[in-house]
């Protein structure tokens, strides 16, 4: 499923989010000015590497990615369920509460894979924490979605609590398995699907320190969403 956008409207401008966004992009355009011996050694450089752990290397790992995929992907989510989330958190609040998401992510990748050379990056973790915190606060919030069907495309509103608890569930059964296939030796995959389970779990426990409580009020809209 493809999130187009959700139904509540943000009722300051997403300062923050944008100013993520942009870095996340500034460092992709950069990546690909790089060859491909001179991407891999910045990825070692700046990535997390579990077997080398540095903790300077969580912070740079958020703003880098792999693809065109991946980034596009991690900055739709972040769009769509960010500026919400920093609507009820205020932009300073939304900043910290994004890093510290992204550093539990980061740090549950180091001890699921503790020896593993490769090394992760991406904000997927940090968007994670986002998601995750969107849905306590937005539980009966529907998500405009774009479902392929093979070749039909259909276009529906999701509520929020299945579509996020359907990409909740989806990663923690994927982290599983990826265990699992570890204990039989088989390969790590290239997905870091702990990071993503930790980083939700931190947004849904975190978000209880980081709301505002005068903005518990929620204006329900059903025009055009973020």
């Amino acid at each position: 499923m493809i999130p187009l956008r959700d139904v509540i409207p943000s009722r300051t401008s997403p300062v923050l989010v944008i100013t993520i966004i942009a870095l996340n992009a500034v460092a992709f355009l950069f990546e690909q000015t790089l060859s491909d011996r001179q991407l891999a050694l910045f990825v070692r450089e700046y990535g997390v590497v579990p077997a080398a752990f540095a903790w300077g290397s969580v912070f740079t790992s958020m703003f880098l990615h792999g693809g065109w995929m991946h980034i596009l992907g991690n900055m739709l989510f972040l769009w769509i369920f960010g500026d919400n989330v920093e609507d009820r958190m205020g932009h300073g609040r939304f900043v910290v509460f994004y890093l510290i998401c992204g550093t539990v992510a980061a740090v549950a990748h180091v001890m699921s894979e503790p020896g593993s050379p490769i090394p992760t990056i991406g904000a997927s973790g940090a968007v994670a924490g986002v998601m995750g915190a969107y849905l306590v606060l937005y539980p009966r919030s529907r998500i405009l979605t774009l479902l392929p069907l093979l070749i039909f495309w259909r276009i529906i509103e999701v509520p929020a609590v299945v579509f996020l608890g359907l990409w909740f569930v989806l990663q923690l059964f994927s982290g599983v398995g990826t265990m699992l296939m570890a204990t039989q030796g088989a390969p790590a995959g290239g997905i870091a699907f702990w990071a993503h389970v930790a980083g939700f779990l931190a947004g849904v426990v975190l978000v209880y320190a980081f709301r505002r409580p005068e903005r518990v009020r929620v204006e329900w809209w059903d025009g055009s969403g973020s």
